[in-house]
């Protein structure tokens, strides 16, 4: 079984804006949800207080663009597929890459 992450989705959140030294406000109106509309100061909180799941992928996307933060991480963190991801047409290679990510999960250099 995979090791659990050690920080989750709002941790990984709340850590990388007070690494920035961003005010929870700041990040909340520059995030914009799909109809272009900024996400509430409440809607942040909750999610880096663990409160909520991680957001949609658009807000997985525009937190990366936001907080600087490797796109890739954070749907990792969020254990999803951005989507424009494609999956190998090949099950041996699909295998070999979910083995290598488990592994490197595992070994706590993803996490």
């Amino acid at each position: 079984m995979p090791k659990k992450l050690s920080s989750s989705f709002g941790q990984i959140i709340a850590k990388r804006r007070n690494e920035l030294g961003y005010p929870l406000k700041d990040v909340a109106s520059k995030v914009k949800k799909e109809d272009g509309q900024p996400i509430s100061l409440q809607y942040l909180s909750d999610i880096e207080r663990d409160r909520r799941d991680a957001p949609s992928n658009h807000l997985i996307d525009e937190l990366a663009r936001e907080l600087k933060i490797s796109r890739s991480f954070l749907y990792l963190i969020a254990r999803r597929l951005p989507s424009d991801y494609t999956p190998p047409g090949d099950e041996q290679v699909a295998r070999a890459a979910y083995k290598a990510l488990c592994d490197v999960t595992e070994s706590g250099i993803a996490a």
